[in-house]
């Protein structure tokens, strides 16, 4: 009985030193903002992250058994991965604009990678069948599939030219393979991660002014009003956002909030925001919470029942990084994520998905909100080392000091750290709550520092 007591002890006490680990994952110094470096570096360090990229093509097309990517894009009708190969100071590609990716073999070792023509005359047509005829692809790959955005960028137009003018020799050689454009543009490269680490730094600060006495006075401020001064505010920051914010008062009914609910903030209110903001061809996405304290009845705290539902979310957000490895498919991280949270009593919604060069970006699907058990093709695909996620979900919880369940929405950026560890959040995750209408004056922390 003795051995017994002491194997129960000691995991308790196991137990304990866990969730106390799991629950120090909130910075423990308010945010500040980051610096950027100046538009003219911007410009040297994107080149040199393209770069970086795509020096890996060849190897990406000899692992799927390509000989030769093929891309041809018009002003404002681009192909998706142009995006992720241009330079950094362009800004479309110019009159027909057509690029050759190879394997750097044969007739083409040691030729530029990639080959690239600039015409609008169709001059540029005889030299790509020339290319072709000495370089001999077996296969070439066009982005023409019907499902994935990163893998089907060729516009209608584009093919049928491309078909005119490579005629029946080349065009039966092509071929549609979307894991091309998904690995190349899903992959990271290590200098990123410390800018990113301070876009989401910038993030954070943007949501704890934002959700702050600073800016929202209940009976006053509207969740439109905050939305709004987000937008003013990034300009003044020199980063940009790829959706509009939306600030939402949290009720049964909020879900899934495409936009915010236009409401006045109040005492009591539970305040929801979604935004990211956009920079150095990166994106961040992030969801927290806020509660407006009942100032006028002395309350300096959320309520324990609001506390509990963040928590609940909090389980779902380890859960969901324990189960997520890179070679499963986002359907099998799903289903196993549903099942331990079935196991542990946890109601709730898994939409994960990549972030990176686009906010919804290249690669797996983690669910999605209509879809809450099985996603067709993009969660059919794998889950990819060396990439970036936004861990998005949101957990059911009945409050009883508020007689409902509600839904606790959040979402953290993490990015893959090794194969034996698998993945963690690029700056913490929130597990209290920001706090509006405190009594106590705040104390300023929204401040400029040099990098």
């Amino acid at each position: 009985m003795k051995w017994w007591f002491a194997i129960h002890s000691t995991v308790l006490l196991l137990l304990g030193q866990l969730h106390q680990c799991s629950g120090q994952l909130h910075p423990q110094e308010p945010a500040q903002y980051r610096r950027l470096p100046s538009l003219r570096d911007q410009a040297k360090i994107l080149d040199r992250w393209r770069d970086e990229r795509i020096v890996h093509i060849p190897a990406l097309l000899e692992k799927h058994g390509i000989d030769a990517w093929l891309m041809s894009q018009r002003e404002y009708a681009e192909d998706t991965i142009w995006w992720s190969i241009k330079d950094a100071t362009e800004y479309a590609p110019h009159r027909r604009t057509v690029v050759l990716f190879h394997r750097n073999t044969s007739s083409l070792a040691g030729q530029p990678n990639p080959l690239r023509w600039v015409d609008n005359t169709g001059q540029l047509w005889p030299e790509l069948r020339e290319t072709l005829e000495g370089y001999d692809p077996a296969r070439i790959a066009l982005n023409v599939d019907k499902d994935i955005a990163f893998g089907g960028g060729l516009h209608v137009g584009e093919l049928e030219v491309l078909q005119e003018q490579l005629g029946e020799k080349w065009m039966s050689r092509a071929i549609n393979q979307p894991m091309l454009g998904i690995e190349y543009v899903a992959g990271r490269v290590p200098g990123q991660l410390h800018y990113y680490r301070d876009l989401q730094e910038t993030t954070w600060a943007l949501i704890e002014e934002a959700f702050s006495n600073k800016v929202i006075t209940p009976g006053h401020t509207t969740t439109e009003d905050v939305e709004w001064w987000y937008r003013e505010k990034m300009l003044t920051l020199n980063v940009s956002t790829w959706n509009h914010p939306r600030v939402s008062v949290i009720t049964p009914e909020s879900f899934p909030g495409w936009s915010g609910t236009k409401d006045m903030i109040r005492e009591g209110d539970l305040l929801h925001v979604d935004f990211g903001i956009s920079a150095m061809g990166m994106h961040t996405d992030t969801q927290h919470l806020a509660y407006v304290l009942r100032a006028s009845e002395g309350e300096a705290d959320a309520p324990a029942g609001l506390k509990a539902g963040l928590k609940k979310a909090n389980r779902m957000q380890d859960i969901v990084l324990s189960k997520m490895r890179a070679g499963k498919t986002g359907n099998q991280v799903l289903r196993e994520c549903l099942d331990q949270m079935e196991l542990e009593g946890i109601e709730g919604q898994v939409y994960c998905h990549p972030i990176g060069d686009w906010g919804h970006a290249a690669g797996a699907v983690i669910g999605f909100t209509n879809m809450p058990e099985y996603v067709p093709v993009l969660g059919e695909l794998p889950i990819l080392p060396n990439t970036y996620y936004s861990i998005e979900l949101y957990a059911y919880h009945f409050v009883p000091g508020r007689n409902e369940t509600l839904r606790f929405r959040i979402e953290e950026n993490a990015y893959w750290v090794d194969e034996d560890k698998g993945w963690e959040f690029v700056r913490g995750r929130q597990e209290r709550y920001h706090l509006i209408n405190k009594t106590s004056p705040n104390v300023s922390s929204y401040l400029y520092i040099q990098n």
